[in-house]
This record gives C-alpha cells, structure tokens and sequence, in this order.
C-alpha cells in the first residue's frame, strides 16, 4: 500500500507515518515546515523519518497547488490522509486568515488530488472543538454540530462539509476523524501537557483557565494513530437506499462517515495538572484565570462507533501517558532529574 500523508513533520502526522512504516507500508510526506512552532522541532521529527527507505517528503504549502498536484501525480497513492492544518484554537483569535489559507484552500486542494487519483480512502482530520457550544455529552458523531465558537473549529466543519460533497459527487470514500485533546512524546509545545511541564521545571507560573473548572477527554497519541491505521481498511459504502445502521455516522446519500477517537473518559484539568506535579516531584505555581474567549469547559468522546468499525477504543491512562511525555521531554531538552 502507498499512503500519502500530509503533516508528517506534525506531531499526530510523525506518530501515525511512524506506525505505517513499521507496518511495510510505503509513504510520502508533504508538510509546510511553518514556523507556528519550532521549526527544529519538526525538522527532528522528519529526520528520523528519512531513516526509513519507504519514506520520502516534500516540504511546502498545501496552497500550492500545482506543488501538490506534482507530489500527489507522482507518487500515485492508494489512500490519503490529511492531517496538515493551521493548528491551536486561541491563535486563531489573532490570525484567522491564516485557518482559511490553510484549512480550507488547502484542504481543496487535497480533494481535488483525491477525486483525480481516484484514491481507495481519503482519511481527513477534524476536531472535538467542531462539537462548539453543545452541552449534551458524551459528545456522538450523530447529533448535530452547527454552534462552532472559534474560527479554526469553523474551518474544520467546513472540511467536514466539504468532504461529504466531494464523497457525493464523485463517489470518493471519505472518513473524517475527530481528535480528543491529543497528547503524548514529540507534542507541540503549545500544547497544555508540554506548557506545564515546561514551566514547572523552569520556574513560571502555569496558566490555568476558568479556575480549573475544565474536563477534558485526553487521548494518547500512539491510541489515536493506531485508531486511524485501523480506520484505513474501513472505507465508507454509499448505502442502499440511504439506509444507515442505527448508531452509524454514515451518510444516507455518500460513502462518508464521522468518527470520534477519544478516550472516553473526561477528566478534570485539576486532577490532570496533579499528575504532572507527581511525575516531576515538583509543585506548580497556578494562576487561575477566567475563561478563555472561544474556550469550552469540557469535552468527552463517545467513542462507540470506532470500537463498531475497527473492535479497538483508546484505553491509555492519563497518568501513564503524561510519563511517557516527560520522560521524553526530559530526554529531549537534555534535563537531568
């Protein structure tokens, strides 16, 4: 199988090329290598990568269209998986022209590549924060998604839209994949779990919002890519007479499918943070906030349906997971404890 991936010098794109090529299968990356956050950090990833002979990348934006046409044409793909995007919630209170470019042209673009090749799967990734302001949990792919709060949740419901069009008018199996608060090695460190232990080792105060009052559905990374890597076998069928099993996300009218990969298990910001002081045998200084503008108090998977398609579900414990990313932070940044 030839899988092209977008993202792959991201943090969930490294992870999943990672276990794809420890699989035999053959891939090829293309990541913009934008400076959002550190740039060596992306670079370490890919270089280790490259150690691999099945896989190979491209560096540049998936704006540039005839740049990806390029790649996408020679490398001639069974499946695509598109996880390159402008990334954080709260930048996108500062730059939102940044989301369009990049989630919603970009994200054309790898349609339009899709449709062409005539691939056997698109796999796009979405996000909880598409769930918006709803309040009814655990959140399922079912229930309707229209009350996005920040403009990069409303650039990847566009996609969502989007990707059910294209599955429609051109018969091309699509599954989107929300992510649930994604941690683990190699995170970005805009990311809360690497925010903290940065600061506590260094001394800074850690920011925490609406007082704490927060939960959070926090899914291990090597569970996330396993749950994509089982999903690719798992292509949407246009059903018959727009029938759809009863708990399926499946369009009535498109081979095109929602599905949630979280843990199931929402657990409190406060007890999270506690973690984290235990693994490093050091207290946080916390400053508690208010809550942040486009923020949501809480997020929690239903996780059924990838247990449905797959017989797999996350299970990674948060305690387990937060020290396997310190041990590589400290491995990392070259701290000695």
């Amino acid at each position: 199988m030839r899988v092209l991936i977008t993202g792959t010098a991201g943090f969930i794109g490294f992870h999943l090329t990672k276990l794809l090529l420890a699989e035999g299968i053959v891939v090829y990356g293309f990541d913009g290598i934008t400076d959002y956050y550190d740039v060596a950090l992306k670079k370490r990833r890919h270089q280790m990568l490259l150690q691999n002979p099945n896989f190979a990348a491209t560096e540049g934006m998936l704006e540039d269209r005839a740049l990806f046409e390029r790649v996408a044409d020679e490398f001639e793909p069974d499946v695509i998986i598109h996880l390159a995007a402008q990334a954080g919630v709260r930048y996108s209170l500062e730059n939102p022209r940044a989301y369009l470019d990049a989630n919603v042209i970009g994200t054309l673009n790898v349609m339009e590549a899709a449709r062409r090749l005539n691939v056997q799967h698109l796999l796009m990734a979405s996000t909880s924060s598409v769930y918006g302001a709803n309040t009814e949990m655990p959140f399922i792919e079912t229930e309707k998604a229209d009350t996005q709060l920040t403009i990069y949740a409303a650039t990847k419901k566009a996609n969502e839209s989007m990707g059910h069009a294209y599955a429609h008018l051109y018969d091309l199996p699509t599954t989107m994949f929300r992510f649930f608060t994604v941690y683990g090695p190699w995170g970005r460190p805009d990311l809360a779990l690497y925010k903290f232990v940065d600061a506590i080792l260094n001394g800074r105060p850690i920011d925490i919002y609406n007082n704490g009052d927060m939960h959070r559905d926090f899914t291990y990374v090597d569970d996330l890519v396993r749950a994509i890597g089982l999903l690719i076998d798992v292509a949407p069928v246009r059903p018959k007479d727009g029938v759809v099993p009863e708990g399926d996300s499946l369009s009535p009218v498109a081979p095109y499918r929602v599905v949630n990969i979280g843990n199931s298990d929402k657990v409190r910001l406060l007890d999270f943070i506690d973690a984290i002081e235990d693994c490093l045998r050091q207290k946080a200084e916390r400053n508690y906030m208010g809550m942040q503008t486009g923020d949501v108090p809480a997020t929690w998977a239903n996780a059924d349906l990838l247990k449905t398609l797959t017989g797999y579900q996350p299970q990674t414990d948060f305690r387990h997971g937060i020290a396997k990313f310190v041990d590589w932070y400290l491995d990392y940044h070259g701290v000695k404890k």
